[in-house]
């Protein structure tokens, strides 16, 4: 039986919403007994062959199963989630980043089942690399299942980096300064980012607080108690995220989301892009050869690695939490990975996969994963959802010119204490 793909817009913030996506959705505790729903943002080219690949023969493996596999936007896609977070008219599976703005949210809403007798019974924590586990146990017993642990740093074109004199990537922060100034003087974008959707831009601000701070203080500021107003290093951030905008960034950044902006970069317009390891294919897709494309860590000079971790969640009010477990398990699996290939990241969340050797970029990403001494997380998994809209408020300001950087940790602490 084939499954259905579904594209939804954004829900609106009303009951009558929630009733028509109860009604709609066929997840939940309506859920058919051999039928799965599963939510997850759109999923294009290689993603979308590969979730479709692994519908497919999961249903051909177990007769008289459907999965409706319905897509919205990302932010639609978090909005949706919220809304239905303790009801009936959510998915029986939703996928969602770990962090504790994001997968915790819904684990605090109760949304997420705990997991630990399907880990029992699949042999699920053997399975699982511990990087990969650390996002699923973070919250106390294993909300959801890793499908993917993903690193972010800046991709480069060779060409344009030889074009404009730079023979060598750099490996201080001083020397990223150094290469964009010598891509502006050549005539070249250095860097290319999409405004519009916020997170993009927030990348590279979260990697400035890690290399202006230090992994000590950035934890702080990000996870603990720390007072954004009177740590200098959060000034100096800002200020480097203004010069950046300012001299190094793509014309019109602001107005522009992330789509539009990476096709700079697949088109030999712009020579950096702070990207993740999902992006490996889609440089393939876009036509780009791997070959002539580098990887490096942000310079931040803490040795850790920018990213995060990506997770399967079963609906604590799924009426079909041991087809969705053994759908999960399927996934998961040797044989469901090798399905996906890296389609989502350079390396497998089970250990037993090997890199997947047929993008070079892959390997890449596996000697930066071994070399990395930790890793900082996106603000935006750090934070609750009113403090990242506001992280992302007062940094498009500051960006804009409407509040300057020397102002901007002590009026994000003020907001914080407020909350």
């Amino acid at each position: 039986m084939m499954h259905t793909t579904r594209m939804w817009g954004a829900v609106a913030l009303t009951a009558a919403a929630v009733t028509v996506l109860a009604g709609c959705s066929g997840g939940g505790a309506a859920s058919d007994s051999d039928e799965l729903v599963i939510w997850m943002p759109t999923q294009e080219d290689t993603q979308g062959t590969a979730i479709n690949a692994l519908i497919d023969e999961f249903e051909k493996q177990n007769d008289g199963v459907t999965i409706k596999l319905e897509q919205r936007s990302v932010d639609e896609h978090k909005t949706a989630l919220r809304q239905v977070a303790g009801t009936d008219a959510g998915p029986d599976i939703y996928w969602y980043w770990e962090g504790s703005g994001l997968g915790g949210e819904l684990v605090d809403a109760g949304m997420s089942l705990d997991l630990t007798d399907y880990y029992d019974e699949y042999g699920w924590e053997d399975r699982f690399t511990a990087a990969s586990m650390s996002g699923i146990t973070q919250y106390g017993g294993f909300n959801g299942v890793p499908w993917s642990q993903q690193g972010e740093g800046l991709y480069y074109n060779k060409t344009l980096f030889a074009q404009a004199g730079i023979t060598t990537p750099p490996t201080t922060y001083d020397e990223l300064v150094d290469a964009a100034q010598k891509l502006k003087d050549a005539g070249i974008t250095p860097i290319e980012f999409g405004g519009t959707v916020n997170w993009d831009v927030m990348r590279l601000l979260d990697s400035l607080i890690e290399t202006e701070c230090g992994a000590d203080i950035a934890d702080e500021l990000n996870m603990g108690d720390g007072d954004w107003g009177s740590e200098e290093c959060v000034t100096a951030a800002f200020t480097e995220l203004k010069t950046w905008g300012d001299d190094y960034l793509n014309e019109g950044f602001m107005g522009i989301n992330n789509d539009d902006a990476a096709q700079l970069f697949f088109s030999g317009q712009a020579a950096m892009s702070l990207e993740g390891t999902w992006y490996n294919a889609q440089v393939v897709d876009n036509g780009m050869n791997p070959d002539d494309i580098g990887i490096i860590t942000f310079p931040t000079d803490t040795g850790r690695l920018y990213g995060f971790g990506e997770a399967f969640y079963i609906n604590a009010a799924s009426g079909n939490a041991d087809l969705a477990a053994k759908f999960l398990d399927f996934g998961t699996s040797t044989e469901g990975q090798e399905i996906v290939g890296s389609a989502w990241a350079a390396l497998s969340v089970n250990k037993d996969v090997a890199v997947d050797d047929s993008n070079p970029l892959n390997a890449v990403w596996a000697d930066l994963f071994n070399q990395a001494d930790g890793g900082y997380t996106n603000n935006d998994q750090n934070f609750s959802t009113a403090e990242t809209t506001e992280y992302w408020r007062i940094q498009n300001s500051v960006l804009t010119g409407d509040i300057d950087p020397a102002d901007a940790g002590a009026e994000f602490q003020k907001f914080r204490d407020s909350q």
